[in-house]
């Protein structure tokens, strides 16, 4: 392992740590665990995502394509894109666990509070560099799977869901490690000194996208 390699482990780190949400962040996942969250604040997050997963994979598509044939990033960019292909096929058993019809789908109108993330993450596949971008999006998700695994089991526990409607949860909570693998060779490509100077703007990539989740889960909470 190179002295780059290591560094861009320890970047994502600090960042990681750094970034990490606070138990006020999100309204919405403790009402859940203790049962108390109403099935339209359920529903709505199954709305939400089917939204934000298309936003995403767009985004993280056009991601790879910027960062140029067989380079890491794009390599990492294009692993998530197609996470999100895969989460969309889980979408639809939580879908019909909360009770949704596919006319209910098709006629939902997202919420400001709630798409602020997916805006912010196509912003960032226009006009963030490549490592910044890998470095924002992976200490984010370790809270959105965080958030997950929490949610898949009080799903079970509280509202008597089973394991295919959960499997979107499931999906999350558990990650493949070679998207981590390739995440740490992203960020690498811009962390060429020790300092990391070169995905700098990550971190503050990676605090914008914490406050729009944290917009995400609480809008659907209100």
């Amino acid at each position: 392992m190179t002295r780059q390699t290591r560094s861009a482990q320890e970047i994502i780190a600090a960042t990681s740590a750094e970034l990490a949400p606070s138990a006020d962040d999100n309204r919405l996942v403790p009402l859940v665990e203790a049962g108390t969250a109403p099935r339209s604040a359920l529903a709505g997050l199954a709305l939400e995502q089917r939204h934000i997963l298309a936003a995403d994979r767009r985004a993280f598509t056009h991601l790879a394509e910027r960062s140029g044939r067989g380079t890491a990033c794009a390599e990492f960019f294009t692993l998530l894109a197609e996470g999100e292909t895969l989460a969309l096929a889980r979408l639809g058993a939580y879908e019909s666990a909360c009770g949704l019809t596919p006319e209910t789908v098709g006629q939902y109108r997202p919420k400001a509070g709630c798409q602020a993330y997916p805006a912010y993450v196509a912003w960032l596949a226009l006009n963030g560099e490549p490592p910044s971008v890998a470095l924002a999006l992976t200490t984010n998700f370790a809270a959105w799977g965080g958030y997950c695994s929490r949610l898949a089991a009080a799903l079970r526990a509280r509202y008597g869901f089973d394991d295919e409607a959960c499997g979107f949860f499931d999906f999350f909570a558990t990650p493949s490690p070679e998207p981590a693998r390739w995440a740490v060779a992203a960020v690498a490509t811009g962390s060429d000194d020790e300092h990391g100077e070169g995905v700098g703007a990550g971190a503050h990539y990676g605090r914008l996208l914490q406050r729009y989740e944290s917009m995400f889960w609480n809008t659907l909470a209100a």
